[in-house]
């Protein structure tokens, strides 16, 4: 299953909560995750610095507790909008003799 994992920010949150051993063990576990196959694409939105991650899952509890491993979710710094996503059936239009 195809899920699309938006970071959200968590309100009241400083800057200076994010730090350099906490991004390192983020970064690393991200590694772990794109390596393994989980993670098939990552990026960060051009219009705010926020994380986007397509994940490749057996169902959504297996993506969510995924994302729950990130050193910045366990320290709650960052959350996630967790979107289920299915192939798109419009080209079956293309075809369709009725």
């Amino acid at each position: 299953m195809k899920i699309l994992a938006l970071e959200k920010g968590v309100p009241g949150i400083a800057e200076e909560a994010f730090t350099d051993h906490l991004l390192k063990e983020e970064a690393a576990r991200v590694w772990e995750l794109h390596q393994s196959g989980v993670i098939r694409e990552l990026y960060f939105r051009a219009d705010r610095h926020a994380v986007v991650l397509v994940l490749e899952c057996g169902s959504l509890s297996e993506a969510k507790a995924l994302l729950g491993t990130f050193p910045l979710v366990r320290h709650k710094l960052i959350d996630f909008e967790i979107v289920p996503l299915i192939p798109y059936p419009g080209f079956s239009r293309l075809f369709d003799s009725g």
